[in-house]
């Protein structure tokens, strides 16, 4: 196993922030209502109300998680082109996932193709930030 020492834990904690804040502006002002109707929230339900504490930080922790592992991956496979990296993350792991969401849950078409351009956008973002901040 290599060793995790020669990481930028600026960009590591760079890119979870802006993708944290990506995430808030794509699922809430940009697409947040859309999201809500796609999921079968009714807007006056208490899911689409302010998201409880846990929720917040589930989500913080699941982002540094991605994001540490994208930094690993791009560190040790001494990959540069982090475009490539991303979306080969985005298309092995995600897109597999969020089919799932589809098949298996009955969600609509609508919902997985605003979710599958997020996750492409957000890990293109922080691939981006971790290869400029190194």
């Amino acid at each position: 196993m290599c060793p995790i020492t020669h990481f930028s834990y600026l960009a590591i904690g760079v890119a979870v922030v802006a993708s944290f804040i990506f995430g808030f502006l794509w699922y809430g002002p940009v697409f947040g209502k859309t999201w809500a109707g796609l999921m079968g929230f009714k807007m006056d339900s208490s899911k689409c109300g302010k998201p409880p504490v846990s929720s917040l930080l589930l989500t913080l922790l699941g982002t540094a998680l991605t994001t540490f592992v994208m930094a690993y991956i791009l560190y040790h496979s001494q990959l540069y082109c982090s475009f490539g990296v991303a979306f080969m993350i985005w298309l092995g792991f995600y897109v597999p996932l969020l089919f799932g969401t589809v098949t298996w849950e009955g969600k609509p078409w609508k919902l997985f193709g605003l979710n599958v351009v997020y996750y492409l956008l957000n890990l293109q973002l922080i691939a981006a930030i971790l290869t400029y901040l190194r």
